[in-house]
């Protein structure tokens, strides 16, 4: 019995056996038709020339000449569009430091850099890191953010100073046009930068670059600012003869 069940269940197809589907209420068998051969051959070559496109597609846009051609043309229009900076930059002082931990030594780069438009604007920045690169990027930054503005008149300072800072001493004296800086080391660098071209200084205390140039910063932010007085302008007199006076006629004497 158990085999004739089962028999119900199956269909015979050209002499074989098959399975027919389950859910068919009359218990007729549905069964796949196998593709056609040429159906079959016309999928594989639609496949195949897909496959190809998609491949030339993906040579075409990684090639090595292309790669380069674009990344010159991307190059060249970032510049282009880059905003240029009005400060020059000059390296103060570069060390390499070392910290003793734990695990032993380690080394980074500290790095003080003058930055300045010669136009009055000057700072100096102070940081370290692993290699000179970018313990110089990281001072630029800083420096960036603590710009003073420095009073000049007629390319020197407007009085003399003296200052204090730490174990630094400067002193800084107005000089007449054509003198020149009289200065040395970090000083020179950070006036040229400011745009300050007759001075006198003496530094004493010290020969610590950044400590000076520490000093100097200082010095030349404390300058009193002398404001510019604009000249008088002269009252304009009207010459123009009014249009409405009337003329004189001369008078005709009477002949008796």
């Amino acid at each position: 019995m158990a085999e004739e069940k089962q028999v119900t269940k199956e269909n015979k197809v050209n002499g074989e056996v098959r399975k027919s589907d389950l859910g068919h209420k009359d218990g007729k068998a549905l069964a796949q038709k196998p593709e056609s051969s040429v159906v079959a051959k016309e999928k594989a070559e639609v496949a195949k020339t897909g496959e190809k496109a998609i491949v030339a597609k993906n040579t075409v846009g990684k090639s090595v000449y292309g790669e380069k051609k674009f990344a010159k043309k991307r190059k060249k229009n970032f510049e282009r569009d880059k905003p240029q900076d009005e400060f020059e930059q000059k390296i103060v002082d570069l060390a390499r430091v070392t910290r003793v931990m734990a695990g032993g030594k380690r080394m980074r780069f500290r790095a003080c850099v003058a930055i300045g438009n010669k136009k009055g604007k000057v700072a100096i920045g102070l940081a370290k890191g692993a290699d000179v690169t970018l313990a110089v990027s990281k001072a630029v930054a800083n420096a960036k953010k603590e710009i003073i503005d420095v009073s000049i008149i007629n390319e020197t300072i407007p009085h003399e100073i003296y200052q204090k800072t730490g174990a630094a001493k400067i002193l800084f004296k107005p000089a007449r046009k054509g003198k020149g800086v009289i200065a040395g080391g970090a000083v020179r660098i950070i006036l040229e930068l400011a745009g300050v071209t007759n001075i006198t200084s003496k530094i004493l205390g010290t020969n610590n670059k950044v400590s000076i140039a520490k000093c100097t910063i200082e010095a030349l932010s404390s300058l009193k600012k002398v404001e510019k007085r604009e000249p008088k302008k002269k009252p304009v007199e009207n010459k123009e003869v009014p249009k409405n006076i009337p003329t004189k006629t001369p008078a005709v004497k009477k002949t008796s």
